[in-house]
């Protein structure tokens, strides 16, 4: 195997940056969460983050440590990778552009707004808003911020799997969304270093499912029109570096629907009394689907993000 472009050590070093900007999120055990799946289930809560999402660690640590980022970054998302940046932005004062499809989130817009990002609304989908954001970058000439292949993105998320294998040595399963891949390829280069006996899963949903075809065929896919609300998981295309590291380290990779997705938002509101988006509730969602694999084992679920919409909600507790 070929060495993989994101080591343990640097996972190491983005959380060592990150100790003055983070506290660790809370993992915790709701019993009414762990009866509906049958198992013993800790929900890490990366939606009480700053940005209400898992992204801003990665953000923080490439905007803090990368020293081409200084003069300002752009980059294309569908909200919390931009909200990551914006955040970040602020803190060190450099400058963010991101470019955005229209119809994105609103909350996550005027998140990245309020941080002083400056928003460019373009195309139907996050692929083309980030075409879109590559000619810009390169008409521009300003540091493109890639929603994967950036070690320092992959190095700051991967340190909310090494916060709860330290909290918890006795998991056994840690369940990850994937939308470019970048929080469950850190999940994997924590897990098989700290302990390797974990099993790592990856989640994404049915209407976006470039990566798992990709990890699935071992080779790049790209997919039709985008058919999933979670904007979280909404990409039709594939980003090679996480692409590299789930293709040697993952050992699973799920695929749900929108109906799942809503249902396990309900669980997580409802029963958990905790908000997550439509990507935040994907680990629960397939927690739910593969219920008789997991009986018996201690499951981390990540709530990637908590950036939910009042509609995205009323049609989560309207589910059965």
């Amino acid at each position: 195997m070929s060495a993989l472009p994101v080591t343990f050590a640097d996972v190491l070093a983005a959380r060592e940056f990150l100790r003055p900007f983070l506290r660790p999120t809370p993992l915790v055990q709701r019993d009414a969460v762990s009866a509906a799946l049958g198992t013993l289930v800790l929900l890490k809560c990366e939606n009480v983050l700053p940005t209400a999402a898992f992204k801003v660690r990665g953000g923080l640590n490439l905007l803090g440590r990368d020293p081409t980022a200084k003069n300002g970054v752009i980059a294309a998302s569908t909200g919390n990778h931009g909200q990551s940046l914006a955040y970040a932005g602020k803190t060190f004062g450099i400058p963010v552009t991101i470019v955005a499809p229209r119809g994105a989130n609103p909350l996550k817009l005027a998140a990245m707004r309020a941080h002083g990002a400056t928003i460019v609304e373009h195309g139907v989908d996050f692929d083309e808003a980030r075409v879109e954001c590559e000619r810009l970058a390169r008409a521009r000439g300003i540091r493109y911020v890639h929603s994967g292949d950036e070690p320092y993105l992959i190095a700051g998320v991967a340190t909310a799997s090494l916060e709860a294998l330290e909290e918890r040595p006795d998991i056994d399963v840690l369940i990850v969304p994937v939308g470019g891949g970048s929080g469950a390829a850190g999940a994997c280069i924590v897990a098989k270093h700290v302990k390797p006996s974990a099993r790592v899963i990856g989640v994404q949903a049915e209407g976006a499912p470039a990566a798992y075809l990709s990890w699935r065929d071992h080779r790049p896919h790209e997919g039709g029109p985008v058919r999933t609300f979670a904007e979280g998981l909404a990409t039709r295309t594939t980003f090679d570096m996480p692409q590299q590291i789930l293709a040697a380290l993952l050992d699973d990779f799920v695929l749900v629907s929108d109906d799942e997705l809503y249902r396990a938002m309900r669980l997580l509101l409802v029963e958990g009394h905790l908000v997550a988006e439509g990507a935040g509730a994907a680990a629960t969602a397939a927690a739910l689907k593969l219920r008789d694999a997991l009986g018996g084992k201690t499951v981390a679920l990540w709530i990637s993000g908590g950036n939910a919409t009042a509609e995205s909600l009323g049609r989560a507790l309207a589910a059965t």
